[in-house]
């Protein structure tokens, strides 16, 4: 059904367009102190205005779940496109408070577009193993973009050049995908059934998805909460956490990209399983090392966090097929709404800490580091409870084919 499709034009469009996603969630995180002094804002707003991206995220993803068998991937881009594009000048001429909440919802809004058609376009693309390898080489890009993004905000940032000019960098990815996507045919659905919202909605109430639903929340903000704050919390640290940021989403885009050999000899459960211990481990010593030390740190993290997103997802391509786009959309926007919500919470346990910490006498980076590192030690809850999750999951999955290929409409 799909024999004429250029695939390899549709992926390298669909990897453009999760390179700005990244970049938005890269270069925010490397403007937020300079948004704090700009606007006087606290931790707390700050958290708010992180949220706002993870917000606008699941809401789009879903309608596009919801919607993709009727309108079409190229259609649900052309609105990223759009969205990416208001949110990022909407930014760079923001005002205040309010009109950062509201630039940063329509850029998650964009970024949850890609999600929502790119996830099953490829699915559809590709099949079995082909498709985890695949799904996981589409997401080494958020972290790989990640990567190029913080360096890129480090860069500009030590070189004086402002949060605004910062900003304008997302248009050129933004423009790249917009530009490989144009003129495109689109795959069709090829699981049989799937095109039935009545069929996906059925899916969406098996055992398998319900739990995977649960799991993804706390894969998320295991992934994104240390990540989204690195810049804050462990600047104070002795090291530098741009870097910290982008060794970690290095290390993640290498392992996704050899995703394929490791999910074939560990299975999907096993890879969730041993990314939820290293991902505890990792956190951990975020809470308690200083200096170089946390780089050590940044490199167990990121090996524990590598494989969530795009194995989860693969497992509900997989695991629960006819739920469809839907499926997909769904578990990747209950990844971001969690996230969404714990963002000002987060941001809170660190004022919380710090007010704390300020109150024994502690003062300047020595309160930083303290503050921060007391934060970090309450996230280690998020991958410690997945550790037991998982070993249900590898367990109750144990006899069925995990790598089996996903039936195909011919």
């Amino acid at each position: 059904m799909n024999e004429n499709i250029n695939k390899s034009a549709l992926f390298n469009a669909s990897c453009f367009a999760l390179i700005t996603t990244a970049f938005t969630f890269a270069i925010r995180a490397g403007i937020l102190p300079e948004l704090g002094v700009k606007f006087d804002l606290n931790a707390e707003q700050l958290g708010f205005i992180n949220s706002m991206w993870f917000l606008g995220f699941p809401i789009s993803m879903i309608l596009g779940g919801l919607f993709y068998h009727k309108i079409g991937p190229k259609l649900i881009m052309q609105i990223a496109f759009v969205a990416h594009t208001l949110g990022i000048i909407m930014t760079i001429y923001a005002g205040g408070y309010t009109s950062l909440l509201i630039s940063t919802l329509f850029i998650g809004f964009g970024n949850g577009c890609t999600e929502a058609a790119c996830n099953p376009m490829i699915a559809d693309m590709y099949s079995g193993l082909t498709m985890n390898k695949m799904l996981n080489r589409f997401h080494m890009w958020f972290p790989g973009g990640i990567v190029l993004g913080s360096l890129i905000s480090k860069f500009m940032t030590d070189f004086g050049f402002g949060w605004q000019a910062q900003m304008w960098v997302l248009m050129i990815p933004t423009v790249i995908y917009a530009v490989l996507f144009f003129g495109k045919a689109f795959p069709k659905p090829t699981v049989e059934g799937v095109t039935s919202i009545s069929s996906n909605v059925k899916a969406l109430f098996s055992p398998v998805f319900i739990f995977l639903f649960f799991c993804m929340a706390l894969t998320a903000i295991s992934e994104f909460g240390p990540q989204q704050w690195a810049n804050i919390v462990l600047s104070s640290t002795g090291a530098s956490g741009m870097l910290i940021l982008a060794l970690t989403t290095g290390v993640m885009a290498v392992g996704r990209f050899f995703a394929g050999p490791v999910v074939k000899t560990l299975g999907q459960t096993g890879v969730l399983l041993g990314g939820a211990i290293f991902a505890t481990i990792g956190i951990y010593m975020f809470s308690v090392v200083t200096g170089p030390a946390a780089y050590l740190a940044a490199i167990v993290f990121a090996i524990g966090v590598c494989y969530f997103w795009p194995v989860m997802v693969g497992a509900v391509a997989q695991r629960v097929p006819l739920s469809g786009a839907l499926g997909m959309s769904i578990i990747g926007g209950v990844g971001m709404f969690s996230t969404a919500i714990f963002q000002p919470i987060i941001g809170r346990w660190i004022d919380v800490s710090r007010a704390n910490k300020m109150a024994e006498g502690l003062t300047g980076d020595a309160l930083e580091l303290a503050a921060g590192q007391a934060t970090l030690l309450r996230m280690v809850s998020f991958p410690g409870i997945l550790v037991v999750l998982f070993i249900i999951f590898f367990i109750w999955q144990k006899n069925t084919k995990s790598t089996a290929a996903v039936p195909t409409a011919h």
